[in-house]
């Protein structure tokens, strides 16, 4: 028995084997931003960076999302839990673009200057280096799987990678220049991209389109009106 991907279809093998990528790929996400999310605020605390703690807290949602993979690959038809997952991305995004855009707002109005931060700079640097293949491995996961559900897990550690250039800018414009202001910018316009990945992920939008599974698949992810079959229950 197979199912398809578009044009390419996909043996019951090649599913649970690109399903145990998908999983093992969460799990790094959630043991790496772990222990982001502990150095980052530790650091931001110290220096009393807003910039610094809001990445960390960043991490704290991207733990989030990796979870969220991690439970929907428990299933053994993870394409059952693809809109349930979806929405729980969504929300995710939301709680990122809500944070990120009012602690940019307050770090604008209050003009606050933190101190520098070497740790905050290494961080980042080692995030600017780990992400971006994380998120591409993800992607191509995702994709080969027909999960928009995944695919939103590698969008959103694409934009922990945005953060960290941010991030990193933004210490180092302080540290150097004293532009404090650099940082809250930036950060206001990842707010909009977050926002704007937390709709199309709640509308399931390119599910339907993506999903390789055939009808018992695709009851999971898509139906009219929005809504699976599974949520129905």
């Amino acid at each position: 028995m197979s199912v398809s991907l578009g044009a390419v279809p996909l043996s019951a093998t090649e599913r649970a084997r690109l399903g145990r990528r998908a999983r093992l790929l969460a799990g790094a996400t959630v043991v790496y931003n772990a222990v982001e999310a502990v150095i980052a605020v530790g650091a931001g605390v110290a220096a009393g960076s807003v910039a610094l703690v809001g990445f960390g807290l960043d991490s704290v949602v991207e733990v989030s999302s990796g979870l969220i993979i991690l439970w929907q690959f428990a299933h053994h038809l993870p394409e059952k839990r693809e809109r349930r997952a979806l929405r729980a991305m969504a929300v995710a995004f939301f709680a990122l673009a809500g944070y990120v855009g009012v602690e940019s707002v307050r770090a604008l109005v209050a003009g606050h200057t933190p101190e520098s931060s070497t740790v905050g700079m290494v961080l980042a640097v080692a995030s600017l280096l780990v992400m971006p293949w994380l998120s591409r491995a993800q992607r191509r996961t995702g994709r080969a799987l027909g999960s928009q559900a995944v695919v939103a897990d590698s969008t959103q550690t694409l934009l922990c990678t945005y953060l960290s250039g941010v991030l990193l800018l933004g210490l180092v414009l302080n540290a150097t220049l004293g532009w404090w202001w650099a940082d809250p910018v930036v950060g206001l316009a990842i707010a909009g991209v977050a926002a704007n990945e937390g709709r199309e992920a709640w509308r399931g939008e390119g599910c339907c389109a993506t999903s390789g599974g055939g009808d018992e698949v695709n009851a999971g992810c898509c139906s009219s009106g929005g809504t699976s079959r599974e949520d129905a229950r």
